[in-house]
């Protein structure tokens, strides 16, 4: 992903443009810099898939939110591809065929609709938890995919048999208009097959596909963030008989954690201690991923203090290196008291001489400076 694009120049949209004009400005891009109207034109691909980049940060809401408030360095994490090192049909995998209508408007993308129909991407949402993150997991998924009808082998037909479709001529595709701006679409009677089914089979009824339910496993990698999405390539629709399967992604969902708030590859826990562990040292036990681990509490310790135990948090999504673990201290202060509590404390209070506060001390310094320069301000007044 670049490291500062700037999404709305791309689309050519204000900063407040509605989803609508945000689509509709994303269409009007794709099609002056699509590469069946830009054949050999390397500039005009990379500039199709910024425009592809742009379109997928614009168009979520929660990823735009994100780009407004932080901009690119903000979406890491946020499962945005990285389209610049991507093959272009990829972008027409990824939205749809159906979203552009590009390759019929150009009359078939070079190296996509060439061949057979290759079938949808699908989509599932896996929730992980956070000590699954530590060292990935393999979660097993059930997905309704459309596969080829095994009975008539994708046919549609009972018997094999087809007849020439007699609209299209045979050739699946219609045009309309002409010169530059012709559009040719897929033929309304055959539905671009260029033949036509004299009897359908049962199993299908001439559909050629049917629904299937596949338990597929999916290996979700150590270190994997929020928000991410995980590509299992030929996983998704089948495609037309000889046309290649869609992808599969998984978008990964990460669960709250009791203890723990993730920053990056770092973790920070929050372990309340007594003021009088504070104040004389301890050694107390906090939390991580793999179990309770000891840990010093330093004499005269503050609430908010914050420890770091190396090497206690989340691995790097490569496997090189692992985050810390940001131990940050509440200390808690009694609410109530018992008769012989309160007689020590009070007595404490009386040993409270300087030096033992310094905090204190300097801020009720500085307080009674600042209340004689008020006095003597009021009294210079008339």
């Amino acid at each position: 992903m670049p490291g500062d694009e700037d999404y709305y120049a791309i689309l050519a949209v204000p900063r407040g443009a509605d989803p609508e004009e945000i689509k509709k400005a994303y269409r009007r891009a794709a099609m002056k810099f699509h590469p069946d109207r830009n054949p050999g034109d390397k500039a005009a691909e990379e500039r199709f898939k910024k425009c592809a980049e742009a379109y997928e940060v614009l168009s979520d809401p929660d990823k735009r939110a994100r780009y407004d408030q932080f901009g690119v360095a903000g979406l890491r994490g946020a499962g945005v591809h990285d389209w610049q090192h991507s093959d272009i049909q990829d972008i027409f995998s990824f939205f749809g065929q159906d979203f552009f209508g590009l390759g019929d408007l150009f009359g078939g993308f070079a190296g996509g609709r060439a061949g057979p129909r290759p079938g949808q991407s699908l989509r599932v949402l896996i929730d992980v938890k956070l000590e699954e993150v530590l060292k990935g997991v393999t979660r097993t998924v059930q997905v309704k995919r459309r596969e080829l009808c095994e009975k008539c082998g994708g046919s549609g037909s009972a018997s094999g048999r087809r007849e020439t479709c007699r609209t299209c001529r045979g050739q699946g595709r219609v045009q309309h208009g002409g010169g530059f701006f012709r559009v040719v679409t897929d033929c309304p009677a055959c539905r671009g097959a260029g033949s036509t089914i004299a009897d359908p089979c049962k199993e299908c009824h001439s559909q050629r596909f049917v629904i299937r339910q596949r338990t597929i496993e999916m290996q979700v990698p150590a270190g994997i963030e929020d928000g991410q999405r995980i590509r299992y390539g030929g996983q998704g629709d089948a495609g037309e008989p000889g046309g290649p399967r869609g992808d599969l992604y998984a978008e990964i969902r990460i669960e709250s954690h009791p203890f723990f708030e993730r920053h990056g590859r770092d973790l920070l826990c929050q372990v309340p201690v007594s003021f009088t562990q504070a104040a004389l040292g301890a050694q107390v036990e906090v939390p991580t991923l793999e179990g309770k681990e000891p840990m010093a509490v330093t004499r005269g310790t503050q609430s908010g203090d914050l420890y770091r135990l190396r090497g206690k948090g989340l691995p790097e999504l490569d496997g090189r290196g692992r985050g810390d673990l940001l131990v940050q201290m509440v200390v808690e202060i009694p609410k109530k008291l018992t008769s012989h509590q309160e007689e020590l404390l009070r007595e404490f209070t009386k040993t409270e001489h300087k030096g033992v506060l310094p905090q204190r001390e300097s801020f009720l310094e500085k307080l009674a400076g600042y209340l004689r320069q008020e006095n003597a301000e009021d009294k210079k007044k008339p």
